[in-house]
């Protein structure tokens, strides 16, 4: 645990990216299988959900410190981060343990199904077996929030580079379900790579945002050009008689579209489609808004099934025979695919569209009409390009339609966590409906660090209520607010609900009353 510790630090401390890899490389090199296998489950995000509310944690801790309640509940507020919190206030351990980190696990998801008498009793004797640094790490964890300065990629390279395995190699095997034991540890360094798993995906290949114009990429001939869609980035795998559908965010999805995983069934055994999961109907997608119907729910009913019917757009063929088939060039993987999906009858799996275009000008003009299309802008492939890992510059690029904009009131405010602890830059904006302000989006991000400490500063002095953490604001100060999509919703005061909120740039030229209105934000759904 504290060798843990003491690598959360150093990727707290450093933003070099050779520095996190080093850090990771010595860590992994060193660490006995079992503990390195929890530390990489942590390290790439899959920490444990909240095992105890944050007010059992507060009192317990405030019992330990020996303070009241509503100091801890304040210095809470002050941090902004619970963990950091209870660190802080809780007396420095005079028993610190040599304990591996496995052992500390172990012990935290066993409070999962124990009594609150026992969760109390279990909680304190660690506070008091770790030091400061162990202590802040274990309450990261038992609050679900955990979260460290490096990236997957990060760790995927550490592994390489200490395994001497390719980084496609680990990041294919760190894909899919695994439990963090020592022998998948002992599997993922394994040098001998025979070790497809019949369920596992490839790593996905993500696109760069293209800034500037497409002419930039060179001759228009020498790219494919497709819709940019707003769903679930999938894999579909058939592989030894099975079926399996993977989302982007490495989610089995089991039962959940079973009209794509019936399609499934029909392509050749060793077969991986890449492809975006989509409500469609009529040749065309439906709003996003009408997967989410579907997503939300943990059974799917005939009727939503026949109300919202969903397709895989297929992009791209990753296998084809059992053969991994990513190395091949773009234009030949696409021509596979093609001829794939022509010999698969029904209509779930549908080739993505390639735009028709002559010249760049043909592409700009396509992009200018997207959101009439329901997309979200443009994909760019080099059509002699392999499928890569991950996000990396050259190859892909997204060229998204422009954001929406709306000048907002600021509202109501909330004090941030983290590195923005102490500080109010969780923030809520109005527009106007008549002559009083509708509560119409949050946004966290946007703003330089002067900017915030200068709105953080003008909140302070105008506070008109208190609603524990939350801060009305006097209504004096308006921002650009750039988002991606709008759709209706019963759930929001102002009954639209946007996608992707971010602060544009403040107006210190606009007063109040020239922000904009609701009604102008709904006319955007006829548009």
């Amino acid at each position: 645990m504290k060798r843990f510790a003491r690598l959360y630090t150093a990727l707290d401390e450093t933003t070099s990216t050779s520095e996190k890899v080093a850090a990771l490389a010595a860590y992994f090199s060193s660490t006995p299988p079992g503990d390195a296998a929890w530390a990489l489950h942590f390290l790439i995000g899959r920490r444990p959900k909240r095992l105890i509310s944050a007010r059992k944690l507060r009192v317990w801790a405030a019992e330990e410190a020996q303070l009241p309640e509503w100091l801890v509940d304040e210095s809470y507020q002050a941090v902004g981060d619970l963990a950091e919190t209870i660190t802080l206030l809780l007396p420095t351990s005079d028993v610190p343990t040599d304990l591996p980190l496995t052992y500390w696990v172990e012990r935290l998801l066993r409070l999962r199904d124990e009594d609150d008498d026992v969760q109390r009793e279990v909680m304190v004797q660690s506070w008091r077996q770790l030091g400061a640094q162990e202590r802040f790490v274990w309450n990261k964890l038992i609050t679900g929030s955990f979260r460290v300065g490096g990236s997957q990629q990060l760790v995927i390279r550490a592994i390489a580079e200490l395994s001497g395995i390719a980084e496609g190699v680990v990041s294919h095997r760190l894909m899919g379900v695994w439990e963090p034991t020592p022998e998948f540890f002992q599997r993922l360094i394994a040098p001998d790579t025979r070790d497809a798993d019949v369920s596992r995906p490839y790593p996905f290949f993500l696109a760069h945002p293209l800034d500037g114009a497409p002419d930039s990429l060179g001759q228009q001939s020498d790219w494919l050009v497709e819709w940019k869609w707003d769903g679930i980035r999938a894999q579909l795998i058939r592989r030894a008689g099975q079926i399996f559908l993977w989302s982007r965010g490495e989610e089995l999805l089991k039962g959940r579209f079973p009209e794509v995983e019936t399609a499934g069934t029909l392509l050749p055994d060793g077969t991986v489609i890449d492809g975006e999961l989509l409500p469609w109907e009529n040749n065309a997608p439906l709003p996003f808004s009408e997967l989410q119907r579907r997503t939300g729910r943990k059974h799917l009913s005939q009727q939503i099934l026949d109300e919202v019917p969903v397709v895989l757009v297929a992009y791209d063929l990753l296998e084809e025979g059992g053969a991994d088939t990513r190395e091949l060039p773009l234009r030949e993987r696409r021509g596979r695919l093609r001829a794939l999906l022509q010999s698969v009858p029904g209509s779930q799996l549908v080739l993505s569209e390639a735009v028709p275009a002559s010249a760049w000008d043909d592409i700009i003009a396509a992009r200018d009409g997207a959101r009439e299309r329901g997309a979200e802008g443009l994909m760019l492939k080099r059509l002699d390009s392999t499928y890569g890992v991950g996000r990396r510059r050259g190859d892909w690029w997204k060229w998204k339609v422009d954001p929406h904009r709306v000048d907002a009131v600021l509202i109501y405010a909330e004090p941030g966590s983290g590195k923005r602890a102490g500080l109010f830059t969780d923030y809520t904006f109005g527009l106007w409906e008549g002559n009083h302000l509708v509560p119409f989006a949050k946004a966290y991000s946007g703003l330089t660090d002067e900017e915030i400490r200068q709105v953080d500063a003008f909140i302070r002095r105008n506070t008109l209520e208190k609603f524990g953490p939350v801060r009305t604001v006097k209504p004096d100060l308006v921002f650009e607010l750039a988002f991606e999509g709008i759709q209706r919703s019963s759930r929001h005061k102002s009954g639209v609900a946007v996608r992707f909120p971010r602060m544009a740039r403040w107006r210190t030229d606009k007063k109040a009353e020239e922000a904009d209105t609701i009604e102008r934000v709904r006319a955007l759904l006829e548009s």
